[in-house]
């Protein structure tokens, strides 16, 4: 990455918008990078003039004693200098939560687990695993937008938890269509459940490209973050279906304009920098990506940063 790079003259509805808004990945498919390569990565991010947009550092709980022992060189310690962590539970989450428990006592003052994420199919599993959650835990729980979303979002709300979204993988099958992704925002907001979303967010917007970055990688269609975001934005303005789901499926960087006071679609929709400020800050919270470069690139290529 080019640390080099300024934003003196970067929109404040764009800074509103894209702070700590890239958890990273890199250790997930389909860059599936080493700890060490992952781990310098981030480092290098932390110090870079992008840092601003740079969230947690996405880890498996299994893999959490080789953080520490590729990361420790890297810790400085100090409250600003402190690493969080977004930690993905295995399929033992009493195991996974005591490891994230021990893991922070001894390390606490130079990186810290706050975050965790679960992997759930029912309702009982969500109010399983809330029963033992420390309450320093942010926790997202993966879920699909089945006929069981409207269920699975009330029992996070009313248990005070956040929801997640798989918005992409290695296969065409694997990326909701713009429906459901719609259905699920709008659930969320509905019952006031923040949200992330995960997987195939590479770029800016959506568009067609190789889903992986193997030389006879599959191509599809893949959804954009600025889409998905904004699309989100509106959603909580109350605007219809269609109206979101186009905005949704606009591939067109001509469509959006970034001013300070505020963000616009095709010029007659309109997010200010106050409500774009409080979706972030109740609905759509950030998304992961193995790529934190790639993003940024696009967005330059935009000239949006």
């Amino acid at each position: 990455m080019n640390t080099q790079t300024t934003d003196c003259n970067l929109k404040e509805s764009v800074h509103t918008l894209l702070a700590e808004i890239v958890d990273y990945a890199g250790l997930f498919p389909p860059s599936q990078i080493s700890m060490a390569e992952a781990v310098s990565n981030y480092a290098a991010y932390k110090k870079s003039n992008h840092k601003w947009m740079l969230g947690r550092f996405v880890v498996a709980v299994a893999r959490l004693d080789e953080f520490i022992e590729q990361a420790d060189k890297y810790l400085a310690g100090g409250e600003e200098n402190v690493w969080r962590l977004s930690v993905l539970a295995g399929e033992d989450v009493y195991d996974s939560v005591r490891r994230v428990d021990r893991f922070n006592a001894q390390n606490s003052s130079r990186v810290l687990c706050d975050a965790l994420e679960v992997k759930v199919t029912t309702v009982s599993e969500i109010e399983n695993t809330v029963s033992i959650l420390p309450p320093s835990l942010t926790t997202y729980f993966e879920i699909t937008p089945d006929r069981m979303l409207a269920e699975t979002v009330s029992t996070l709300a009313i248990l005070g938890q956040r929801a997640k979204i798989r918005t992409g993988g290695l296969t065409a099958d694997a990326f909701p269509s713009s429906s459901e992704v719609i259905r699920f925002i709008r659930t969320c907001l509905a019952a006031n459940v923040p949200f992330k979303a995960t997987a195939g967010l590479h770029h800016p917007l959506r568009c067609f490209k190789p889903l992986t970055y193997a030389p006879d990688a599959p191509s599809g269609v893949m959804h954009g973050f600025l889409n998905l975001f904004l699309a989100t934005g509106f959603a909580r303005q109350g605007f219809r279906t269609n109206i979101l789901e186009g905005l949704l499926e606009d591939e067109f960087p001509e469509s959006f304009e970034f001013f300070d006071s505020a963000v616009t679609w095709h010029r007659d929709y309109i997010l200010t920098v106050q409500q774009i400020a409080l979706m972030r800050r109740r609905n759509i919270i950030s998304f992961g990506s193995c790529s934190f470069e790639e993003p940024i690139a696009d967005l330059r290529e935009m000239g949006i940063l």
